[in-house]
């Protein structure tokens, strides 16, 4: 393990903005976006179930499909990389067992050594709790996913925009989600910041520390 430094991470987190204005010259290399692919991957999730799906907008012509329904904001063309970050619409037993069967693979252990927290899983997808709405829950996974993504990008020294403006029905229909079992929650551009954008000067403005961080 080789932990960074606390005063680069800082640093980092204070130099990033939610980029209004990307340069569409600058393109992410190859290595660096697998490198975010891979933090959006590794993100934590309750139970390690992962309900989302990352869909990486390549295609030029799909990203002008989906510019008028992302209120036209200029990102969504002119950033080096667009991610749509989709939550499970539900979630039943074949998922549950096919993550154990996963667990099994992965950590080379018998089923039966998990079988406990396999059925704590079940029970959560098949008794919940009085209230429990599964997309509520998943929505919350995947905004983990985007912090996730968004400071990996900041610690890579690359821009990126989280971006709640958009129309999550014609991204379902654009990109044939729902037939999946996806629904759009939440998307991100990603790459360089153009030397205009007048929100790259702006001071950060937080609450001060004493508000938001209490100790008890």
């Amino acid at each position: 393990m080789h932990p960074i430094a606390r005063d680069v991470l800082l640093e980092q987190l204070a130099w990033r903005y939610a980029t209004k204005k990307f340069d569409p010259a600058r393109k992410i290399g190859p290595a660096d976006w697998s490198a975010l692919e891979r933090a959006l991957v590794l993100s934590p999730s309750s139970f390690g179930l992962a309900p989302w799906r990352f869909i990486v907008v390549d295609d030029p012509a799909v990203r002008q499909k989906l510019l008028p329904a992302s209120w036209n904001q200029s990102q969504i063309i002119d950033a080096s990389h667009l991610v749509v970050l989709a939550r499970r619409t539900s979630m039943a037993r074949a998922d549950i067992d096919q993550f154990v069967s996963r667990i099994v693979s992965v950590r080379g252990v018998s089923a039966e050594s998990v079988a406990g927290y396999r059925g704590m899983m079940l029970d959560f997808v098949e008794k919940p709790a009085p209230g429990f709405d599964v997309a509520v829950w998943t929505s919350r996974q995947v905004y983990i996913a985007l912090g996730v993504f968004l400071s990996a990008a900041a610690l890579l020294g690359i821009d990126a925009c989280p971006m709640e403006g958009f129309d999550a029905g014609k991204y379902d229909q654009i990109l044939g989600l729902t037939k999946d079992g996806y629904a759009a929650t939440v998307i991100a551009t990603a790459g360089y910041r153009a030397t205009d954008d007048a929100y790259a000067s702006m001071k950060k403005v937080r609450l001060p520390d004493s508000e938001v961080v209490k100790h008890v």
